[in-house]
């Protein structure tokens, strides 16, 4: 199975992709991921990349394309593997193309932006350990004060409302004619994203006509 997922920031890709990287016994390739340690260790894609994320902008198609050309080179992709945040654009399907990789399946999870907004901005982090919170769904004993370490908790520039709206934008702009693209292939289907990701999750598998 080589499966592409597509969806706005904060619309439950990630997770989703977990539960079908165990369904099928492949990886999840993620650029996020990649890109994010990448900064951590302060590589040279790292610095690229940095200036293009903080301002809510996507990293460059070439720096992209050639992190998912290594990869896809790797041992454990052999059997098929779920692409999470590539291709973005479609010049990206296109370099994807011209690898000469068959996908099966471009899975589409749809969650209206105010929601998603809500989701994101709502995150919040702690400045010391890192764990993570959330201002609805997942609330700390005490306000601003982690559970774990007692650090204070911080919200990440990247999940503010107006650089959330900002990555929305973007989105819209530049990876969502990646559906009219697929579509016309006739490999596109949609998932709507529920509140329960247990719910998400059986709308992902009846999308996709596979058995939970």
């Amino acid at each position: 199975m080589k499966l592409i997922l597509l969806g706005a920031p904060g619309a439950g890709k990630g997770t989703q992709a977990e539960v079908l990287a165990e369904k099928f016994n492949i990886p999840v390739i993620s650029t996020g991921d990649i890109i994010r340690n990448a900064l951590k260790q302060q590589t040279e894609l790292g610095k690229q990349a940095k200036d293009y994320i903080d301002k809510g902008l996507l990293v460059p198609d070439d720096v992209v394309i050639e992190i998912i050309r290594e990869r896809l080179k790797q041992a454990d992709c052999a059997n098929g593997y779920i692409l999470d945040g590539f291709p973005r654009t479609v010049p990206q399907a296109d370099a994807l193309e011209a690898m000469n990789i068959d996908i099966d399946k471009v899975l589409a999870i749809e969650v209206p932006d105010e929601k998603i907004i809500g989701r994101i901005s709502g995150r919040r982090q702690c400045g010391e350990c890192g764990a993570t919170y959330h201002n609805e769904y997942k609330q700390p004993k005490q306000e601003s004060i982690c559970d774990v370490c007692e650090g204070t908790l911080i919200q990440r520039k990247d999940d503010a409302p107006e650089t959330v709206k900002q990555r929305l934008e973007v989105y819209h702009e530049q990876t969502a004619p990646l559906k009219a693209y697929y579509d016309q292939k006739g490999i596109l289907v949609l998932a709507y994203g529920q509140e329960e990701i247990k719910d998400t999750t059986k709308e992902v598998f009846k999308a996709l006509g596979v058995e939970a």
